[in-house]
């Protein structure tokens, strides 16, 4: 009997309560980690909340769904046709852990920083478990290549497609079609960038195929991008900058998401309006955001933050309004 419940179950989207035996569970309280707030920041665009409180997407090549309670994270993963039904692996879970950045104590920063910086407190009383993400390198690079003049739920729409027509397809669920992210070698071709358009990226769909172009042909592939992750960050921002598409901000943002460089800030209108308004920061290069003065606001940011370089940014996705991102030694970004 309970063979063929988990074998009804395996290729629709789980829930928690409609099939237990398919979960495994972390130990993290909401204030650890809030997937509602996290997932729909900005930081990653491929999770999709497909029942109430039930994230799915794509992690490692493997699609998950994701839910919560009070103390406890619970992970179920899809293995496919041929794979095995059965609760995640602790070898499995660990990816789960690492995109999640678990090893961090969220609480014990909050308290920190909400100790030396009053604008921090009020904010973090509203907004906890909020944390940063650990990001695929590729997707994150080619996800916030989508990012310019844009907004989330456009970027989200995006990089979805992007995904159905170049990356592998990995299974279905219910109607639900799921697919990996792509190689650079699926980005490459001749008629890749006129896809690109007619799937709705516009200018963006030059830069993303030269810059996979670039990276495969003139970087040595993969490895030049992972290296970045053990390179200094100046050194990791400025190789990214020579890439078509990838601008100073956006550089930033994949220093601070996926390559592990804590003490990159992404700047935008938000975070300079931020800085000027909460901290009474006025540049002396420019009197709007430019790459002069974005590094010039990096560089001091210490004269308006802990030494532990928190830092503040408004987002406005649809249900949630202002929100933080929390990183190890870094960044909050409301």
């Amino acid at each position: 009997m309970l063979a063929r419940s988990l074998l009804q179950h395996s290729m629709r989207h789980r829930t928690l309560a409609s099939v237990p035996a398919l979960w495994a569970s972390i130990p993290c309280p909401r204030s650890e980690l809030r997937l509602d707030l996290v997932l729909a920041s900005g930081q990653s665009f491929r999770w999709r909340e497909q029942s109430p409180a039930h994230w799915s997407g794509v992690l490692a090549d493997q699609v998950w769904t994701l839910t919560q309670t009070e103390e406890h994270l619970y992970c179920t993963v899809y293995r496919g046709d041929k794979g095995r039904v059965g609760r995640p692996t602790l070898e499995e879970l660990k990816a789960v852990r690492q995109y999640f950045q678990l090893d961090v104590s969220l609480v014990q920063l909050y308290h920190h920083w909400s100790s030396v910086d009053p604008h921090f407190q009020e904010v973090a009383q509203k907004f906890q478990g909020v944390r940063l993400l650990q990001q695929d390198p590729i997707e994150c690079l080619f996800s916030f290549i989508c990012s310019s003049n844009n907004n989330i739920a456009r970027i989200t729409g995006m990089v979805e497609r992007l995904c159905q027509t170049f990356g592998p397809r990995l299974l279905q669920l219910d109607d639900v079609a799921y697919h990996g992210f792509p190689s650079l070698q699926a980005l490459t071709g001749p008629q890749v960038e006129a896809q690109l358009r007619k799937l709705g990226l516009g200018y963006r769909a030059r830069y993303v195929s030269a810059s996979a172009r670039a990276i495969l042909e003139e970087r040595g592939g993969l490895p030049w991008l992972q290296q970045l992750r053990k390179a200094p960050y100046e050194e990791a921002h400025k190789a990214l900058c020579t890439l078509p598409g990838v601008g100073t901000k956006v550089a930033d943002c994949i220093c601070l998401m996926a390559l592990d460089k804590p003490q990159a800030v992404p700047v935008d209108v938000h975070v300079w309006q931020i800085a000027q308004c909460d901290y009474s920061w006025h540049p002396t290069t420019a009197k709007g955001p430019s790459p002069q003065a974005n590094k010039e606001l990096g560089s001091r940011r210490g004269q308006f933050m802990s030494p532990h370089h928190f830092w503040f940014r408004k987002l406005f996705p649809e249900p949630v309004g202002t929100l933080c991102w929390l990183g190890p030694s870094s960044a909050v970004q409301c």
